[in-house]
């Protein structure tokens, strides 16, 4: 018998047949002898509609209110997946955020989980019960529904998990596990069995999105086995462990496990800079203030006195950003700001990395063998990024999964 926590998104919760699926997928669980605990999301397109009419009412809804209105969404569905489950003869009972309670601090609409009491929870598992919380709330000191931002019930799942001890914790997405790379770019794409958090938060944090990158941050930080899932079909899914724990299955590290791609990039050059100390914070230092992300920097060696500086933000953030550089040129006396939306940034990541060389050299070669040319390079422990012109993203994230036989 295993303590287990399962989480199901909005797809599969989006109406009652649906629910009814997932009661049939707990209910198997529940045979085989389980403990479980359900997080589930809200209806799909539920918390939209309740945004939409939170701004007919008012043209700048405050947080704490919005919290309110769009906690009801998960309500809902664990309201009606605990019936689903009566009805099949199940014991089970659902709670909010706040019965839990899932405590968090007071920042309403990006609320961070401080504690969980896991008492209540415990108790009902001892009798039997399936216990069904919702996602994606909390509740502060003071007794304010909050709600946890984007992937907020991934990261009660996992929250929930750490708080219990769980042997496992299960997210149940609309794909089956995470793959070498995007199976609608790259269809020989195969699903992996097992990634370690550090791989997996790499490949989160540049583009692959099947989990939220603060789930994933949690689950590592308290050792919590964390698997992904399809709720559509069977299978055994990708399991995410830690890196001691992938040593101790005795598995062979690949070289490479797999290719994310963002093409939500831009690039922004200022040059003619005076080169001198302080010059990069005087460049990047405005544009941070505006809350913009900067990405991958480079800045070339000085001739004349003058250097050039180049770094990446994302699109979205790129008129805002030149607009702050432009004035910034003029300040330091730079020649000119040129912008380029048409880029995009494709990353091998495996911990692989770390024990062979030669990887770096092939990827390199296989652009340049598919005459693809290279804009901008990072690198860290476990990845290697480039930038290339927008136009190659599919030949290049081809060439290179072949390059690396991916596919096997």
């Amino acid at each position: 018998m295993a303590l287990i926590v399962q989480k199901y998104g909005g797809t599969s919760v989006g109406n009652v047949e649906r629910i009814q699926n997932v009661a049939d997928k707990v209910a198997k669980f529940i045979d085989e002898g389980h403990q479980i605990v359900v997080t589930l999301s809200a209806m799909s397109g539920e918390t939209n509609r309740l945004t939409a009419l939170a701004k007919e009412v008012q043209d700048q809804p405050s947080r704490r209110e919005m919290d309110v209105l769009l906690t009801t969404g998960e309500q809902v569905t664990i309201a009606l997946l605990s019936m689903a489950l009566q009805q099949k003869g199940y014991d089970a009972i659902s709670y909010t955020g706040w019965q839990v309670p899932i405590k968090t601090n007071e920042i309403h609409s990006k609320a961070r989980i401080e504690e969980i009491d896991s008492d209540k929870i415990r108790n009902q598992l001892t009798q039997g019960k399936v216990v069904v919380v919702a996602g994606f709330q909390g509740v502060t000191p003071e007794g304010d529904i909050t709600t946890l931002g984007r992937g907020g019930s991934d990261t009660t799942a996992v929250a929930l998990a750490a708080a219990l001890k769980a042997d496992e914790c299960q997210i149940y997405t609309d794909v089956d596990g995470v793959y070498t790379t995007d199976p609608r770019v790259v269809p020989e794409a195969k699903r992996l069995d097992v990634v370690t958090f550090d791989e997996m938060l790499e490949l989160a944090s540049l583009g692959a999105k099947v989990l939220q990158i603060r789930s994933v941050e949690f689950a590592s930080k308290y050792k919590v086995p964390l698997r992904v899932l399809s709720s559509m079909k069977e299978g055994g899914g990708t399991l995410l462990i830690s890196e001691e724990d992938f040593e101790d299955l005795d598995m062979e590290k690949p070289l490479i496990s797999g290719i994310a791609f963002s093409r939500d990039e831009a690039k922004l050059m200022i040059l003619g800079v005076p080169d001198k100390p302080g010059v990069a914070y005087q460049i990047l230092g405005p544009v941070s203030d505006a809350n913009i992300e900067i990405d991958m920097i480079i800045q070339n060696q000085s001739v004349d006195g003058t250097t050039d500086f180049t770094f990446t933000v994302a699109r979205g953030d790129l008129n805002a950003a030149q607009k702050i550089l432009e004035k910034t040129a003029e300040s330091l006396g730079a020649r000119e700001v040129l912008c380029d939306d048409t880029i995009v940034k494709i990353s091998m990541v495996g911990v692989g990395m770390k024990s062979h060389s030669g990887i770096a050299s092939t990827m390199f070669k296989t652009l340049a063998d598919h005459n693809i040319n290279i804009q901008m390079i990072g690198t860290t422990e476990i990845k290697i990024s480039v930038v290339i012109e927008e136009s190659y993203l599919e030949e290049a994230v081809q060439a290179l999964h072949a390059a690396f036989e991916l596919d096997k």
